[in-house]
């Protein structure tokens, strides 16, 4: 199962906190599958049979996330270890690529929700956004991407996609090497 953590709505669709949502809509594309979105459950959802793969987007807000994918991993009889989570991430720089096998919420409230409901044990891939010079967190993570960032998108969502892809077809090990080590085109 792959989660994408971000705000549902169209005010949300292009802003920093939806990067986890740009990432595993842009797998499910390359499969096949963007079309085929589902509602259930608190989430828009994709059983995608020919992969192997649920896609899911819980549509109850980033705080709130951990409700709607543990019906969904519960109903799937889906480990959390068999769970990819993809965020974005304030404390790493703008495009920076972060994969773990486990790990704390550092912060994050959407992560901080799904661990009260499956533990630690869960991979997560982190999308670096950066922080603004004025420390605003807030602001940030919900406004839309700059003129300067919006031109480096589209490789960073394709190399979180390629890093998932990894993950669903290859081993763990072999994503994380892959998406710790990719660096964004000059």
């Amino acid at each position: 199962m792959v989660v994408g953590l971000g705000n549902p709505g169209r005010q949300y669709a292009r802003t920093r906190h939806n990067a986890g949502f740009l990432a595993v809509e842009a797998l499910a594309e390359r499969y096949g599958a963007g079309a085929a979105w589902k509602s259930k459950d608190g989430a828009r959802q994709i059983l995608d049979r020919v992969h192997g793969v649920v896609f899911v987007e819980p549509q109850t807000f980033m705080n709130l996330s951990g409700e709607p994918t543990y019906r969904i991993a519960a109903w799937h009889k889906i480990a959390a270890r068999d769970m990819l989570v993809v965020v974005d991430d304030l404390d790493l720089p703008f495009g920076k690529l972060r994969m773990r096998e486990r790990g704390s919420s550092g912060g994050h409230n959407g992560l901080k929700s799904l661990i009260a409901h499956f533990g630690e044990d869960f991979p997560r891939l982190r999308i670096g956004i950066g922080r603004d010079r004025s420390g605003e967190a807030i602001e940030h993570v919900l406004g839309t991407f700059s003129p300067e960032e919006e031109p480096r998108l589209p490789a960073i969502v394709t190399a979180a996609a390629d890093g998932i892809e990894r993950w669903l077809t290859r081993t763990p090990l072999d994503a994380i090497g892959f998406v710790n080590a990719w660096a964004q085109p000059p």
